[in-house]
Formats: C-alpha cells, sequence, structure tokens
C-alpha cells in the first residue's frame, strides 16, 4: 500500500480505528467540572476493549472505565463514580465525564507541539507529503477567507489526496480522484472552476484548491 493510500484510510477510519485498536496516541485537555478553561493539554493514550475503556496520561493519571448498564457511553470508574461518554467532536476525538473533571480525547496530537516558525505550513512537511502549502479557506459564518496548511499525496492520471487543517487545529482529508471529489468523515460539495476547486464542507466550511497542488509541476 503507498503513503497516499495510507493517509486517506487513516483520515477516513480515525473513528473506526481509535475504538477497534489495542491503544492509540492523543492529546488529552483536561477540564476541572464546571469550569469553560482547560487545566491541562498533554499527551495521553487512548485504549479500548471489548467496550473497556482506559485512558493514561502522561502525568501518571489514569482511567479505568467499565460500561455498565445497556446505553452505549455509560461508564464506572475505578473508584465506581459515573462517567460518561459525550458526543460533539464527530471524527476528531472523544468526550468523557468524570466526577470532577472532564477528559476530551483528540486523535490528532499536533497540538502538543510548539509551531514551528520557519515552515509556514506547520504540521505538514515535505518529508511526509509530495508538497505542502497554504490554502485560502473560510470558517463557517466568516465572510472572509484566510490560510489552512495543507499537504498534498499526488497519484496517477492526476489524482490526488489533500490534507487539510482547519482554523480549529482539526485536519481530515480532501480526496479529488478522476470522477468524483469526496472527505474523509465528511459531506462535501465540490466545484472545479478555471484553475481552482472549490470545496465546501456540509459544516459551511469553504476551502479553495489550485489544480497546480493536485496535480504538480
Amino acid at each position: 500500500m503507498n503513503k497516499w493510500m495510507l493517509v486517506t484510510v487513516a483520515a477516513a477510519a480515525s473513528w473506526i480505528n481509535a475504538c477497534s485498536a489495542d491503544s492509540t496516541e492523543a492529546r488529552c485537555d483536561i477540564y476541572p467540572a464546571g469550569d469553560d478553561r482547560a487545566s491541562a493539554m498533554l499527551p495521553c493514550t487512548f485504549s479500548q476493549r471489548q467496550g473497556y475503556v482506559t485512558i493514561y496520561r502522561n502525568d501518571g493519571v489514569t482511567y479505568d472505565l467499565s460500561p455498565v448498564g445497556e446505553d452505549p457511553g455509560n461508564y464506572v470508574d475505578q473508584h465506581g463514580n459515573a462517567a460518561y461518554r459525550q458526543s460533539g467532536m464527530g471524527d476528531q476525538g472523544l468526550i468523557f465525564r468524570m466526577k470532577d473533571e472532564s477528559v476530551w480525547v483528540y486523535w490528532s496530537t499536533a497540538g502538543l507541539y510548539p509551531r514551528d516558525e520557519d515552515n509556514a505550513t506547520w504540521p505538514f512537511t515535505t518529508a511526509d507529503y509530495d508538497a505542502t502549502t497554504l490554502l485560502n479557506c473560510r470558517a463557517a459564518g466568516d465572510s472572509e477567507f484566510g490560510n489552512c496548511p495543507a499537504g498534498v499525496l499526488r497519484m496517477e492520471d492526476n489524482q490526488a489526496s489533500v490534507t487539510v487543517q482547519n482554523q480549529l487545529g482539526e485536519q481530515f482529508t480532501i480526496n479529488f480522484m478522476t470522477d468524483y471529489v469526496n472527505a474523509a468523515n465528511r459531506e462535501v460539495k465540490a466545484v472545479l472552476k478555471d484553475d481552482t476547486w472549490t470545496v465546501t464542507v456540509n459544516n459551511g466550511e469553504v476551502y479553495e484548491v489550485p489544480l497546480g497542488l493536485i496535480e504538480g509541476g
């Protein structure tokens, strides 16, 4: 399997992989109960086996969650306290509500590391991608375009997979194939005008992807 296929499969199945694999490296943001500001953002390991969840934080704190009842998402922790899995992060991660705090588990660990001031397209580099760039992008509800870093993995017949990081730090992959354009875990509408694809995500985000990025020189 070549590298663009690996990236596309990983992006499209991030939630499935995280739930079915023994463990995956992640980022954990910790929110004290009743507080809307994170008290810590740190590396962690998320593990799940047969419905049992373990989250290991690199500061030594561990959450062991055992499923209870028939409704998915209900747990008790190692101390017998109720815990809940909450939706709201889509394919970006999971939220767990504990007795004294909430743990937001992000599959992407990019936010853990300082931005490379010498690389405007960080966290994308040519060590991992055929090319990197800054795409014109617009968040839902915005009237002006900004810039979003992206990396492209090209394939034959002028096809490519473009992984982009939006203004919220979320990453996903847009696949530009011969007969269609789709995206990992998102519904998109793509329109080609002149030499630029305009890709609109169902949540209102908009990305402009030049043909030159997809096809190369």
